[in-house]
């Protein structure tokens, strides 16, 4: 049984996920002593992430050239190695799945980032690979943008878990947690089960801070009044925006507007901190767990801050001052960071840089191939 800071965690109700996968830690034993040592409980996926495997190691050589005699597509072959890897996760995962009653052990693989855009597509794409896996704990991230929340509603409607990705702004996940609610309530409606759904929205932090930072960094440059004001804000913004998130859904999930569905056995849609890796050396390599441990919460952390966490990680649970991050927020406004705008444009950012990855990834197939 782990020791670690890491095993303090979920008493405190945040779950450990990890956000990386590879063939080489599924065959080796990794992931299973990471669920044993580093109380893992899911796993996320991303196409950056899958790019980095396949394209970083040679563990997948003689899967492409198999795939590629068959006849397969690039695209074909990349998701004939993705479902390969993730069922074989969700396997090793099923015993967490099974002991939280459903609650944890999920592993995330998400649709085809080219399809961000395109609603009806994201569906068909969605419900494929889900029936394709054909395994309780798996979950398929959808992007948060105006097209995909259609489709998370949608899949949410028809008994799919989902793990909505690349959310910035709190108007965002209000938005996700009401679809949620929504698409429950339209099952409860027409007599389905609501019991074995579960969600989470994934809420980016320290993506945000690198935004802001350099916003205020330009601040403090010209020298004004302002100055001294802007520097002492940096590296605040990414756990004010999340503790502001969970504000809302403490709103949401916790009073009477969800007692409906908690009634009819639903779960609450969990927030789940993503991009958790600090950015800036000069911040604690742990702080955005440190600072966002609350219950219902899930914190999916790369193979650095996992590490990093169990070493020297400080479990404490997350204080709660909501008007004070407000007042901080307002400060923000005041000094012209523009935070709804750069908000906006990292989501732009993060669909972009996926579907990037995306390509990448087939292009580092294709050359495999070729040689």
């Amino acid at each position: 049984m782990s020791t670690n800071p890491l095993s303090q965690l979920l008493p405190l109700g945040t779950s450990v996920w990890y956000d990386n996968i590879d063939r080489t830690l599924l065959k080796s034993g990794g992931l299973a002593n990471l669920v044993k040592n580093f109380s893992v409980r899911g796993v996320t996926s991303n196409p950056s992430i899958f790019d980095k495997a396949i394209r970083g190691s040679s563990v997948y050589d003689s899967t492409i050239e198999k795939l590629n005699k068959q006849g397969l597509s690039l695209e074909q072959i990349f998701e004939a190695i993705a479902i390969e890897d993730i069922a074989e996760a969700a396997d090793i995962l099923r015993p967490v799945y099974d002991e939280s009653g459903g609650d944890d052990g999920f592993v995330s693989i998400e649709v085809n980032p080219l399809l961000a855009r395109k609603t009806d597509e994201t569906i068909n794409e969605a419900v494929r690979l889900y029936e394709k896996l054909d395994r309780p704990n798996i979950m398929i991230k959808i992007p948060g943008t105006p097209e995909g929340i259609p489709a998370v509603r949608t899949c949410l409607e028809r008994g799919i878990s989902i793990n909505i990705t690349l959310l910035f702004s709190v108007e965002n996940y209000v938005e996700v947690a009401n679809t949620y609610c929504e698409a429950l309530r339209a099952r409860v409606a027409r007599g389905e089960s609501v019991e074995n759904i579960r969600s989470v929205a994934s809420f980016f932090v320290s993506r945000v801070d690198s935004a802001v930072d350099k916003r205020l960094d330009e601040i403090a440059a010209e020298k004004g009044p302002k100055w001294e004001v802007a520097s002492g804000m940096k590296g605040e913004f990414g756990i004010i925006n999340s503790r502001l998130a969970y504000e809302q859904f403490e709103k949401i999930f916790n009073g009477d507007s969800f007692a409906d569905l908690r009634a009819a056995g639903a779960a609450v849609q969990r927030p789940l901190w993503a991009s958790t890796s600090t950015k800036n050396p000069e911040y604690r390599d742990v702080m955005y767990v440190e600072e966002l441990i609350a219950p219902h919460t899930v914190n999916t952390m790369p193979h650095n801050t996992l590490d990093a966490f169990a070493d020297h990680g400080k479990p404490k649970a997350m204080k709660l001052d909501f008007k004070a991050d407000n007042a901080k927020r307002d400060t923000l406004l005041e000094l012209g960071v523009d935070i709804e705008g750069i908000l906006t444009q990292l989501q732009i950012d993060g669909v972009r840089a996926f579907s990037e990855s995306f390509e990448a990834l087939q292009a580092g197939i294709k050359s495999q191939i070729d040689n």
